[in-house]
């Protein structure tokens, strides 16, 4: 019977209560590996080493693969230490790597400790490229075969290493090991015994991706050239690494919470929300909010400004939450499109001038739409001045807040910043600073109203 991942949880759990040591190995060895993974998480606390300890040696490391940074690390310290040396061995150089990066100096240093040297060397030249490079999440497990060999010796050698190799693409290289092609297996088991390699290379190079390069820009040929591995190179065009799709799949599922937590004015939260702790919630909001409260400040004095306007025309302060909430959500919606296709590559930062020229022209469209709608409530609270000045008011803010909103994630990334930190508050706050100062400054305009100290 097929189970689903909350059922599997459930039935565990109720195991361990029944204390049922035979019907939770049974369970166990039903489950795939990535299932196991799964539920462990879900379980947390005293079930997680519990569960974990009862598969044998084999499973243990193809499920400890598969679990997150943090419950690993939880299940490292409280294993013994030869098996902790063995389920470090074991893991993918990639998943290693992102393991290693998590660390703190002193927890570094030991399960450096209990790595081979040949595993110390990988794992420390990986996590000598930059944070945010290809070089942290590929993978060097990497099997190459020369053109000049036989099609037979090739596919000997694959065999042999087989345990390195786990794609369906082999890769061709020179006497240097500069990538040269990548030909799918099939093509191998199609052809001649006798046969060289180099009789199925192409005579288009092939699609890679440097060792340097941001992680997204490999999720983006993978996606753009349909493939399943996306060879990593050097500078001289070495064969480093490889990329596959479960590696994209786990990049770009980072990279959209990362966005999601910018643009919601949170700190990068490397944690899960159940996982966190109420102090690090805290520490990882407060710094925006404090920082909005500042902007929302701003906007307070801009309105004390402008009491006498105020005071000389009540119906002013009916139209001032609607029209700046307009401007705001204007400048939200051009912000988080922008985001969007910064993120997927559909613009970049030299596109500025065209689509600065195109969202004028959508953004004005936009403002004398909500303008015409608005005046007419203005011109039953007011008459034919309130309503020309909200219709004026709503036109030029929704334009400025599009702008801005469009503008901001462009710039930021000019100057080589996240576009996601011009987030919904962000844009928001700015949006209702340039609103209340537009609205005012025209009330004053049309109502001929004067205001001492200005």
């Amino acid at each position: 019977m097929e189970h689903n991942l909350e059922q599997f949880v459930v039935e565990i759990q109720e195991l361990l209560r029944l204390d049922d040591r035979d019907a939770l190995q049974e369970t166990l060895d039903f489950m795939r590996v990535q299932d196991i993974a799964w539920v462990l998480m879900e379980l947390g606390g005293e079930d997680l080493p519990t569960v974990f300890n009862r598969l044998p040696p084999g499973r243990k490391a193809d499920v400890f693969g598969y679990l997150d940074p943090e419950y690993q690390i939880r299940l490292l310290d409280t294993t013994p230490r030869a098996d902790a040396r063995f389920l470090l061995s074991e893991m993918d150089t990639d998943d290693l790597t992102a393991l290693l990066q998590s660390l703190g100096e002193e927890q570094l240093r030991e399960y450096l400790r209990l790595l081979p040297f040949r595993a110390i060397r990988r794992a420390l030249k990986q996590l000598n490229y930059p944070e945010n490079s290809v070089g942290r999440v590929m993978s060097s497990d990497v099997v190459a075969v020369e053109p000049d060999w036989s099609m037979k010796r090739a596919l000997a050698f694959i065999r042999r290493n087989a345990d390195e190799h786990s794609n369906n693409v082999i890769f061709v290289v020179d006497g240097e090991r500069r990538l040269l092609a990548a030909v799918p297996i099939r093509h191998f088991l199609r052809g001649r015994a006798e046969d060289p390699v180099s009789s199925l290379l192409e005579e288009s190079p092939p699609v890679s991706v440097s060792v340097l390069d941001d992680p997204i820009e490999a999720a983006r040929r993978i996606q753009h050239y349909d493939l399943e591995t996306l060879p990593v190179v050097g500078e001289d065009g070495v064969l480093l690494g490889v990329v596959t799709v479960d590696d994209v799949v786990d990049l770009l599922e980072a990279e959209s919470t990362e966005d999601f937590h910018k643009m919601g004015s949170v700190g990068n939260l490397n944690l899960s929300l159940q996982s966190a702790s109420p102090f690090l919630l805290y520490r990882k909001r407060v710094g925006w909010l404090l920082v909005l409260v500042a902007f929302n400040a701003m906007g307070g004095y801009v309105i004390s400004r402008y009491e006498e306007a105020i005071e000389a025309l009540v119906a002013l302060v009916f139209f001032l939450p609607l029209i700046i909430a307009s401007g705001g959500n204007a400048g939200a919606q051009s912000s988080t499109l922008m985001v969007r296709a910064i993120a997927t590559g559909e613009v970049t930062a030299r596109d500025w001038l065209k689509l600065w020229g195109k969202e004028i022209g959508v953004s004005v469209s936009l403002g004398v739409t909500m303008g015409m709608a608005v005046s007419l409530i203005g011109l039953w609270r007011g008459g034919f001045e309130l309503a020309l000045l909200v219709a004026v008011a709503m036109t030029l803010i929704v334009a400025a807040a599009s702008v801005v909103g469009m503008l901001l994630p462009i710039i930021l990334t000019r100057f080589k910043l996240d576009p996601a930190t011009a987030s919904v508050p962000l844009v928001t706050s700015l949006a209702d600073i340039f609103g209340i100062l537009i609205y005012f400054a025209l009330a004053v305009a049309i109502f001929n109203i004067t205001i001492t100290g200005t």
